[in-house]
């Protein structure tokens, strides 16, 4: 299929620069967060970002299609994800008292002792691979940067992309 070059607004080197360092950059702080995870707890990054996001919830609860939504996951792997930490004893899924055809997932006591025993290795991670790095300036630029990504795909795609957006706050 030819491509219509004319109506391709191609990125100018400044934009290609900024979105290779973005690509290499991510890439490589996910996978040093899910080293780390799977060296000190055992757990991938996937299975840290679920218990987190649970952890934040009202009474650790969240719909599986909100969860899914929250963790960029598909229904299908965000299921099988939380019937291994099903049987790790870290969530119990339940049936959704109010709607029938949904899927409640809460987080368990032992879950949230496990999280709590990750989360300062994760958080050291975090810091080392990331914010070390910046400035003050660098990290409101970069808040600024996220949120204004963010709201846009939300707009313009209805993407929920955070946390705050499944528990119906506003971001930011």
């Amino acid at each position: 299929m030819p491509v219509d070059e004319g109506s391709t607004r191609w990125l100018e080197p400044e934009e290609m620069h900024a979105w290779l360092s973005f690509i290499a950059g991510s890439a490589l702080l996910e996978s040093a967060l899910d080293r780390q995870l799977q060296r000190e707890s055992g757990m991938p990054h996937a299975y840290y970002q679920i218990l987190a996001m649970l952890s934040d919830a009202p009474r650790r609860t969240l719909r599986m299609s909100d969860l899914a939504a929250a963790t960029q996951s598909s229904q299908s792997r965000l299921s099988h994800a939380v019937s291994k930490l099903e049987g790790y004893g870290w969530v119990h899924r339940s049936q959704c008292p109010d709607d029938r055809r949904g899927t409640l997932a809460t987080l368990t006591e032992q879950g949230m002792a496990v999280l709590r025993e990750a989360a300062p290795g994760h958080v050291r991670a975090v810091r080392e691979h990331l914010f070390d790095l910046l400035t003050r300036e660098q990290v409101a630029q970069l808040t600024d940067i996220w949120q204004t990504v963010l709201a846009g795909m939300r707009d313009r795609d209805g993407v929920v992309a955070t946390t705050r957006t499944v528990l119906g706050e506003a971001a930011g």
